[in-house]
């Protein structure tokens, strides 16, 4: 058997914008200076207190925990707002779910964001587990998140897939020993992602389906 374990922010989902809104309510609160949707593409991937970290500015950065903070209150109320699925994303989903491909979400989003975004956009797709990031969870790269994903499925002979769009997932991949998809569509683009040995480069969704079956 085969299974899809898909990266959600610049992989599933195009979701910068209430990312990038939410950080910014919390830095106007603090007082400090917003950034743009672009720049934030370079600030996420490694869960939400790496990315509050990187938005404050330089003597600023000890105030990370209450951005933090802030960030959740916002992002907890508005996480749909402006995210959508990427065009063919669903329908790649479905063709790898007819196939008898295992599907699964790993990523360092927090989790309860995660599994409401994926319930609310994806509703008719199976996934074995959708897992974020949990203060008791180490983020990705580390592979605790796979190893709980793999716990659960129901078949252990498996070619496994770890597909995302930055340079996180793909270390992920090689830390657990497991093929890599790089999305070119996502937040950092395909030079990241060959920078950092993907198995394999996908430009469209469409070509996920292709690589894995």
């Amino acid at each position: 058997m085969k299974t899809a374990i898909f990266d959600l922010d610049g992989t599933i989902a195009d979701t910068i914008c209430d990312l990038g809104d939410a950080v910014n309510y919390g830095l106007e609160q603090l007082g400090c200076p917003v950034h743009d949707y672009a720049a934030y593409k370079k600030m996420v991937g490694n869960g939400a207190k790496k990315l509050c970290e990187r938005a404050l500015p330089e003597g600023k950065k000890d105030r990370a925990e209450e951005l933090r903070s802030l960030f959740r209150e916002y992002y907890g109320a508005h996480y749909l707002d402006k995210t959508r699925l990427y065009d063919g994303i669903e329908e790649v989903l479905e063709k790898l779910q007819k196939k008898g491909v295992y599907l699964a979400v790993a990523t360092n989003k927090p989790e309860s964001a995660a599994r409401d975004i994926i319930s609310a956009l994806l509703p008719g797709i199976d996934f074995v587990r959708v897992l974020g990031g949990r203060d008791d969870r180490p983020t990705k790269p580390d592979t605790v998140i796979l190893t709980e994903i793999f716990a659960a499925l129901p078949d252990k002979e498996n070619e496994v897939y770890m597909i995302g769009d930055s340079n996180v997932d793909m270390q992920t991949a090689k830390n657990a020993g497991i093929r890599s998809i790089g999305c070119a569509w996502g937040f950092r683009g395909r030079a990241e992602l060959e920078a950092e040995g993907a198995d394999f480069i996908a430009e469209k969704p469409g070509d996920i389906a292709d690589i894995i079956l």
